[in-house]
């Protein structure tokens, strides 16, 4: 098989898996779906499963629970029922059990405790997907204030830190999500980092100076002003890693620009807990001298 035919065929699978995450509450048969990648029914469970890793109804059923953990994790007035029927399962029970066998703790338990670190180990790894050509505008960012917690450790555990915000954000209503904007400053490549010294600093804007002898670590910072390349990314945040890494390899050398001494950084317009994860948005900063 040449280049051309093995993008050809990857491209057809991404399309189903693209079609997979924005169709969860749908029709995800194996007839609709091979229909979708232009494969036979006879033969397409077979070449997802050697493609995915996983059987096409594994694939799915792991991202419905993925899914279900980020609105347990973050969505405590949710109820585990809703959930669970959301999830595409008839009640709580055999979600219950589904999502022990899965991740070693039942809804309950994650809900409270959430092993991230494990979590991770246990969801298929995203087939590889092309980056698509991005539009890049040049624009200048204002000086921000923002309430910041510092991530220091392995990257799996990130959402640790980030529940750790949210209590503060509502405990304190220091920087409320109703009108503050949420970045994340990227110091640190997870691809290139030990886990150890990996760090990653989620803030809020704020509009007056946060007390700073606080029980959650919140401190303040400033995202300074200054000239940025920003491109939008829909979709999973598991390709915003991807993304950075084609701004620094792709845009910079053919710009001709130099870069800032600061941090590339994610403004998130809206979060995993929140919507679909297809419709999210999150703009990569990449600040420029």
């Amino acid at each position: 098989m040449d280049h051309n035919q093995t993008e050809a065929y990857r491209r057809r699978f991404q399309t189903v898996t693209e079609h997979i995450e924005r169709h969860l509450d749908d029709d995800l048969s194996l007839e609709r779906l091979s229909a979708v990648a232009h494969f036979s029914p006879f033969h397409f469970h077979r070449q997802f499963a050697a493609y995915c890793g996983v059987p096409l109804g594994r694939y799915i059923q792991l991202l419905r629970l993925k899914r279900a953990s980020y609105r347990l994790a973050f969505a405590p007035l949710d109820k585990v029922t809703d959930i669970a029927l959301d999830a595409g399962f008839q009640h709580g029970e055999s979600f219950s059990r589904a999502f022990k066998q899965t991740f070693g703790l039942t809804p309950s338990q994650f809900r409270h405790h959430p092993d991230w670190a494990s979590w991770h180990r246990c969801l298929p790894r995203p087939p590889t997907k092309r980056i698509d050509p991005m539009r890049v505008d040049i624009i200048q960012f204002p000086q921000t204030a923002v309430a910041a917690l510092t991530h220091q450790g392995l990257p799996e555990r990130i959402n640790d830190t980030a529940a750790r915000f949210i209590q503060w954000r509502k405990a304190t209503g220091g920087s409320p999500v109703a009108t503050s904007r949420t970045y994340g400053l990227a110091p640190d490549d997870p691809a290139t980092t030990e886990g150890a010294a990996f760090r990653f600093t989620l803030c809020g804007s704020v509009e007056a100076p946060v007390a700073e002898d606080n029980e959650w670590g919140v401190k303040n910072a400033l995202i300074p002003a200054g000239r940025c390349a920003v491109v939008r990314h829909r979709g999973s945040h598991d390709l915003l890693a991807d993304c950075a890494r084609a701004l620094y390899r792709d845009l910079l050398p053919a710009s001709g620009e130099e870069l800032r001494d600061f941090p590339l950084f994610f403004h998130y317009h809206n979060f995993v807990h929140e919507v679909p994860t297809h419709e999210l948005v999150t703009d990569i900063y990449l600040p420029l001298a």
